[in-house]
């Protein structure tokens, strides 16, 4: 059968944010021959990426806003296809890694910190794109993915308090200028958990039910990671559950490196009361990278996203440095210096204080802004 030539034209624009999808098999090959190829899922999520951004460059095109979700079909396929195949990949290699004997126990580590990579970089992050729509399903497939890095609060977190309280104190996860990755991580762990069940537990409040309530997701999510840990040990033994919580602190390192570097020294201005200014895209820092757009579908647009949170990837905007701030090279390159205090500092400080000029010339004391962000009142 022929598809209609629209048709395929719609196949061709998503089939590169696709690319995702070629890393299980890198895991298979890493889990099979082991040796120096358990270090391609890294470098190839890394790196690859990186080294593709500078061949194709920079991508400042926007889709039509009047896109039809009929027109994103194909691009719909992508996030919910991910999450049966993440499950398949990931449990499917617990249960062949852990009682091989062809794998030394570095190389068995190796594997599953790739897989890590893996389920960090593309699954939490199609889990951010699901969790986001009105469709049961894609949200339940969220939670999913999230369970499968032991990180399901972080629904709770990103909807009720991350989008509600981003740039200003009372957010967890946008880390303050001069604020070391290794500070924010620690302190992100500990109050993110906090604020995501504080916030649940209002809203069972403002319906006079109290935070036990079977109605509270939380229920759900520890039913859900219960489930991975028991399977894990089912495939593996103890051995299998290692490696999945092993994987899971990879994913949940890349998940806050990104948190880190999106919202890093910016802020809303303070209209006193404890009210802010509404989030502009000037909130958040952007990258137009075209192939790790590719990978991270379109997470880079970041100050579209927060501007308007329901839009779908394909159609999230890209803006000039003249309305939202723009990083100097993409994600996977980003966060890696992240992880180099002395040189990210040496970069994007100069960059916020640039930022700071250019929004808010008016403030001339910014000590406020620089506390350290404090986790919602319980």
């Amino acid at each position: 059968m022929t598809l209609p030539p629209k048709t395929v034209a719609k196949q061709a624009n998503a089939l590169p944010f696709a690319m995702s999808f070629l890393l299980v098999p890198l895991a298979v090959i890493t889990a099979t021959y082991g040796g120096w190829t358990v270090i391609l899922l890294p470098v190839v999520t890394w790196y690859l990426f990186s080294l593709l951004d500078l061949a194709v460059g920079l991508n400042t095109d926007n889709a039509d806003l009047e896109t039809s979700d009929d027109d994103m079909f194909w691009y719909r396929m992508i996030t919910t296809a991910w999450a049966p195949v993440q499950f398949l990949m990931l449990f499917g290699l617990i249960a062949y890694v852990a009682p091989a004997t062809h794998l030394a126990t570095w190389e068995k580590i190796g594997v599953f910190f790739g897989v890590g990579v893996v389920t960090g970089t593309v699954g939490i992050n199609y889990s951010h794109e699901l969790m986001h729509q009105k469709n049961k399903i894609e949200r339940w497939l969220a939670d999913a993915l999230l369970a499968m890095v032991l990180y399901s609060h972080f629904r709770s977190e990103h909807l009720l308090v991350h989008h509600r309280y981003v740039a200003t104190p009372r957010d967890p996860v946008t880390a303050r200028m001069g604020e070391s990755f290794y500070r924010f991580y620690p302190r992100v762990l500990k109050q993110c958990f906090h604020s995501a069940w504080n916030a649940e537990k209002a809203m069972l409040a403002r319906k006079n039910l109290p935070a036990t309530d079977l109605s509270n997701p939380f229920w759900k999510y520890a039913g859900l990671q219960l489930f991975c840990v028991v399977l894990a040990f089912a495939l593996g033994g103890w051995a299998g559950v290692g490696l999945f919580a092993l994987q899971a602190g990879v994913a949940i390192w890349q998940l806050e490196l990104v948190n880190y570097i999106e919202h890093y020294g910016l802020t809303r201005k303070h209209l006193g009361d404890g009210k802010y200014e509404h989030v502009q895209p000037r909130h958040s820092w952007n990258a137009a990278h075209r192939a790790s757009n590719w990978l991270l579908i379109n997470l880079q647009r970041h100050s579209d996203h927060h501007y308007k949170p329901d839009r779908r990837f394909p159609v999230l905007q890209t803006y000039t440095e003249a309305d939202a701030p723009q990083l100097p090279y993409g994600y996977p390159v980003m966060t890696i210096a992240a992880m180099m205090p002395n040189i990210w500092r040496r970069v994007m400080n100069p960059r916020v204080r640039k930022w700071r000029g250019m929004y808010y010339p008016e403030i001339t004391d910014w000590s406020a802004y620089n506390k350290a962000a404090n986790p919602l009142p319980r």
